[in-house]
């Protein structure tokens, strides 16, 4: 439904942290569906040592956490683009309470989100969903909180 250079018009992350790969359905204000897949190239397995064991090569859940998040952010900023509005403001990916993993993630593994929007006040998204590879389900986000601040105060790179 939305590639990878779609997702980049929607949201600014960019390479190595713009970690999603496709939508495969999105509807507003309700829920999305996005996969991940995970590569042995990932940045994260740089530098890793000869020999380690599978169990070295678990995708970081805080990667997959944001990745998640990602998701969520597509799902929000296209529901304010199908009325014809837009956030104002910086994006910010606020907290994830009450996560559990079921399993990790390793590469070869594409993961899938499914995400839906629990509720929106003013600037805020409150967000939960599961994700899984294949049927097997390997994290589950009780709440997620996402926020849009304004630019002012925040400080930038040049």
């Amino acid at each position: 439904m939305i590639d990878h250079a779609g997702i980049r018009n929607i949201i600014p992350h960019r390479h190595p942290v713009l970690l999603v790969d496709a939508v495969l359905e999105l509807s507003p204000f309700d829920r999305i569906v996005t996969v991940k897949a995970i590569s042995g190239s990932e940045p994260c397995y740089a530098r890793m040592a000869e020999g380690l064991g599978s169990s070295a090569f678990a995708y970081p859940k805080p990667l997959l956490i944001e990745s998640f998040a990602q998701s969520g952010a597509v799902l929000w900023l296209e529901s304010i683009k199908s009325r014809g509005e837009s956030l104002n403001g910086t994006l910010i990916f606020a907290a994830a309470r009450n996560v559990e993993f079921h399993r990790p993630v390793y590469p070869g593994d594409t993961v899938r989100h499914t995400l839906k929007i629990d509720q929106l006040v003013g600037n805020n998204a409150f967000l939960s969903g599961r994700s899984f590879v294949g049927d097997e389900p390997v994290m589950t986000v009780a709440e997620a909180i996402a926020v849009v601040r304004p630019n002012e105060g925040i400080a930038r790179r040049a």
